[in-house]
């Protein structure tokens, strides 16, 4: 140094940033590296240690002049080479706003464009540019260098490249506010995205419209390929849905098999029908899995701001209850919410909250309806048909509770408790001397889903000691055909402990002759609809119920006619070679002690009134 005055230590620090040779030493009594004052030679080597210590800095470095307009770039240490892939030479001389490339409209950097006017400290984090166009997040810091008189004549900046932690920050977010499988927003994002969309619908008088959107036993794929099958279905149908709408609309992921679109309206507009139908079709589509394709349905709910409500939650639950009337209309429909369905959805509330303690009071029976050979006239087995005796309102119908019990899983314990009082029942009743027939059980979907389904029906036969060709587990054609392969697994399962398996429902569905040929079945139940019309009309179901007949036989298959109540229809029955029938021309379904009776009884099918059909 040629001047002898004394300088502190930090304003050594900033000479050394600034490439400036002092005019200045430590002042007296201030203390330095050394200690209170600094020889020129210690100040020399002062220098030389930081000078060294800022080029080994792992953070970037730079010096630019204060003058401006330019501030140009004075000096910059291999840190920032190494950051940004420029050399010295290619940076010493220009502003160092080429760092932000095109991106020069960050709100960041007025923070500090304002340190610099203001001549003051300043930091923040910005979005720099590399020399091979890669973005890199920077933490900023800018300090003035003033010199003995206290004037600002450089600035030093100190780069902290923080991409890493801003990437991670970045993940852990998306994490927080989208859905791991789908990649869609999960309740959180969806929330915050509708809050922000009614508070702009309310300002400027728009509608907007929640959609529902429930996917239909879904759980049977899930139990029959597992979860990575299930996971790979839904994010297929929820990348189908967020290609579906507009940018401005929201898809999201709310449950397992449930998804919420929120779609926005200017003023005035109409949802339109063909919006609606163009989202379940997406649905619809076929997904291939392995060899094979698969068909989803699904059931939707929409609900509408202003008129369904005004906040958030509510326009939620009015969606999904206007998807569960949806559900329990069919297929691929879809509802829009109206006053009605919350005192529905209320009484659907009291009523799952009233099974649920139906359950632990046992306070279900069974009622028994005959089956009864067209040929002999003779009672040979009987369908067990589950009734509930609620405290309150007395005897209750599976119409009243079966929907909500399926909906809500409590079918599970309800149907397990079904099966083993009529297995127990039907044992009782031999032991005490009456007729040995066969009792059939209705089988739900979620029960035909369980994995360990031929285990508790297994378990149930032994604890009961009633004998396995005298159960019969009856299943509707559409709850088979939903899974063909699947089904044909399950039924021999099922027919291995040797019991027999019968299709409720017959000809309603879509059985095909071939699936039908594959199935280890043993009785095909015409449904009643077909029945019912026989003797009526252009004859066409009467047509119908013959051609299922024959088909049955060829099949080897047992053919049993439900719902026939009149001497027409029995006599037509029987002349076109049906095995059995069941319904109010012989009797109702009764109660065990009722039934009893019959059996022992003797009754049968009145010969005298019976003509054979010509």
């Amino acid at each position: 140094m040629e001047n002898d005055t004394p300088a502190s230590a930090h304003q050594l620090n900033l000479m050394v940033l600034a490439g400036m040779q002092s005019d200045v030493q430590p002042p007296e009594n201030n203390p330095g590296f050394f200690g209170d004052t600094l020889t020129p030679d210690q100040t020399n080597f002062a220098l030389a240690l930081r000078h060294r210590a800022i080029e080994a800095s792992a953070n970037a470095m730079i010096v630019t002049s204060a003058i401006a307009p330019g501030f140009k770039i004075e000096y910059v240490n291999p840190a920032f080479e190494n950051i940004t892939g420029y050399s010295a030479a290619e940076v010493i001389g220009r502003n160092c706003k080429f760092m932000q490339g095109t991106d020069l409209d960050q709100p960041e950097l007025e923070e500090i464009r304002a340190a610099i006017r203001e001549r003051r400290e300043g930091n923040t984090v910005l979005r720099n540019y590399r020399k091979d166009g890669s973005m890199f997040w920077n933490h900023l810091y800018v300090a003035p260098v003033r010199n003995n008189q206290g004037i600002v004549t450089h600035f030093v900046a100190s780069q902290y490249d923080i991409t890493v932690a801003k990437n991670n920050e970045a993940k852990l977010m998306r994490m927080a506010y989208h859905d791991e499988l789908t990649g869609l927003p999960n309740r959180a994002l969806l929330r915050d995205r509708l809050l922000q969309v009614l508070a702009l619908a309310g300002r400027y008088n728009r509608q907007v419209w929640v959609l529902f959107i429930s996917l239909n036993r879904f759980k049977i794929i899930n139990d029959s390929f597992g979860h990575k099958a299930s996971d790979r279905f839904l994010t297929i149908i929820a990348h189908r849905l967020r290609d579906a709408i507009r940018e401005s609309d929201t898809a999201a992921r709310w449950g397992d098999d449930e998804f919420i679109i929120v779609m926005q309206e200017q003023p005035a507009g109409k949802l339109a029908m063909s919006a609606l139908q163009r989202l379940i079709a997406v649905v619809n589509r076929a997904i291939v899995f392995g060899e094979q394709e698969f068909f989803v349905t699904c059931s939707m709910g929409v609900s509408r701001y202003p008129q369904d409500g005004d906040h958030v939650d509510m326009l939620l639950d009015r969606a999904d209850i206007a998807a569960h009337h949806a559900k329990r209309k069919g297929d691929n429909d879809f509802q829009f919410h109206t006053a009605d369905m919350n005192q529905m959805a209320l009484k659907r509330l009291r009523v799952e909250a009233a099974l649920r303690l139906a359950i632990e009071r046992e306070e279900f029976v069974l009622h028994y309806q005959p089956q009864v050979d067209l040929s002999s006239g003779a009672i040979t087995g009987m369908e067990a048909l589950i009734r509930w005796q609620q405290p309150e309102e007395g005897l209750l119908y599976p119409a009243d509770f079966i929907d909500i019990a399926e909906e809500t899983g409590l079918i599970i314990p309800i149907g397990t408790w079904v099966l083993r009082a009529a297995c127990s029942q039907n044992k009782q009743w031999q032991e005490a001397g009456l007729p040995s027939i066969k009792v059939a059980v209705n089988l739900s979907a979620r029960q035909f889903a369980q994995q360990n389904l031929s285990e508790t029906i297994a378990k149930i036969l032994a604890d009961s000691g009633l004998s396995p060709k005298q159960l019969e587990l009856e299943l509707t054609e559409s709850l088979i055909m939903n899974d063909v392969d699947q089904a044909i697994g399950v039924l021999r399962n099922i027919k291995a402990l040797g019991v027999g398996i019968s299709v409720d429902d017959f000809g309603t569905g879509y059985s095909s002759l071939s699936y039908l040929k594959r199935l280890p079945i043993d009785v095909l139940k015409i449904d009643r609809t077909f029945v019912s019309d026989i003797g009526a009309g252009d004859g066409d179901d009467a047509a119908i119920v013959t051609s299922i007949i024959t088909l049955a036989h060829a099949l080897k298959l047992r053919v049993i006619a439900e719902g026939v109540e009149t001497e027409q229809q029995l006599n037509y029955l029987r002349g076109s070679g049906c095995d059995e029938m069941q319904g109010y021309f012989f009797s109702r379904p009764v109660t065990a002690e009722a039934f009893a009776q019959l059996l022992q009884s003797g009754k049968q099918l009145i010969s005298e009134t019976v003509t054979e059909q010509l």
